[in-house]
């Protein structure tokens, strides 16, 4: 039987609805193609853009048209001089992932071969691993209430049972899948300063208690500083990471650098309900309007949305074509003939997307 899913489209800002076009046709034209699902597009309101029209960043309207969708394709948002009167950058993303509880940011990382990168990698290694942010807590907890006087700051960093072993669960669930398809060893690893801050040692121990009711997969440690010189010297080591969310803001745009750019990643936050799909990157408004944006991210985002909703669904023909869509664009970059000026190439964002829906014999 046909499933349909409804999806709550955000166009976003600046570049915003310059790669969410494109997707959305990609992912309309492959729906169309496949007999085992549907998806209808509703667009919601959201942004600088739109707070700078309105004074609402997130119209409740919008939030309802999220709540009521199966999933939420989120482009690019902000603009850097639209802020809220503290100073603070508009970010609706963010408002959704409190609202939605998505307290698990998926963050992957992949570097194949011919893919340009800043690492010398040696040969035969590619990179395949994913980066897990909790994004509802930690030092974000105090996002715009922080407490400032004339002589100091104070921002609160939150770690609660309730959010940790729900993170955690779901990052070894991540490896299992990842292990049955082939995609890595099955290890999953817990990224803190459990050796200097109490609330890490509580954190750690919570990714301990859920370690142990998983024998089948490996389970290991890392502080924040090291992993970050071992993303640079030996990323291929990794599988899953899992850590607080400032040290994932950190760390995923390190990833980001490392596969070329954050053109090229991807993201989702996902919940128990609902999950968000949008690029890693900003809306870049010094180039909004000229067709120049790399829609890869986006692109990408989309390809873990369709993942995401296949697993969710049992739905294979779903996760194929989510599988189909990640590779298309790995195939584009990979070739390097048709590259963003991001990437070093000339391509314009209609060229990219183009030479993605070839490579899925769709054009």
């Amino acid at each position: 039987m046909k499933q349909n899913f409804d999806i709550a489209v955000f166009e976003g800002d600046g570049i915003g609805p310059e790669i969410t076009a494109p997707t959305v046709d990609i992912l309309m034209a492959m729906a169309h193609g496949n007999p085992a699902y549907s998806l209808s597009f509703k667009t919601a309101a959201a942004g600088a853009a739109h707070y700078a029209q309105t004074g609402e960043s997130l119209p409740d309207t919008s939030m309802a048209i999220a709540r009521a969708s199966d999933a939420i394709l989120l482009s690019a948002m902000g603009l850097p001089n639209v802020r809220y009167k503290d100073g603070t950058e508009i970010s609706p993303q963010i408002d959704l992932r409190k609202a939605l509880v998505l307290f698990a940011g998926v963050r992957p990382v992949t570097i194949k071969a011919g893919q340009p990168t800043p690492l010398n990698l040696p040969a035969g290694k590619d990179v395949d691993f994913v980066l897990i942010r909790e994004s509802t807590e930690g030092l974000f907890y105090t996002q715009g209430r922080g407490e400032v006087t004339k002589d100091e700051a104070r921002e609160t960093l939150l770690i609660t049972r309730d959010i940790s072993e729900k993170l955690f669960k779901f990052a070894f669930d991540l490896a299992k899948t990842r292990k049955d398809a082939g995609r890595g060893p099955g290890k999953v690893t817990c990224v803190d300063k459990a050796n200097v801050f109490r609330a890490f040692a509580f954190f750690r121990e919570m990714f301990d208690a859920e370690a142990a009711k998983h024998p089948d997969l490996i389970a290991d440690h890392a502080y924040v500083d090291a992993t970050a010189l071992w993303m640079v010297q030996k990323p291929w080591d990794f599988d899953v990471m899992v850590t607080e969310n400032m040290f994932g803001d950190i760390l995923s745009d390190l990833g980001a650098g490392l596969m070329g750019g954050l053109g090229l990643a991807p993201s989702a936050d996902i919940g128990l309900h609902n999950a968000v799909f949008q690029p890693c990157h900003g809306s870049a408004p010094d180039i909004a309007g000229q067709g120049a944006a790399n829609p890869m991210a986006m692109i990408l985002s989309a390809a873990m949305m369709l993942d995401w909703l296949g697993l969710r669904h049992d739905n294979p023909a779903m996760v194929a074509d989510g599988v189909r869509l990640r590779e298309a664009v790995e195939q584009v970059v990979s070739e390097g003939t048709v590259l963003t000026r991001d990437l070093g190439g000339i391509a314009s964002t209609f060229d990219a997307a183009t030479a993605v829906k070839r490579a899925l014999s769709l054009a």
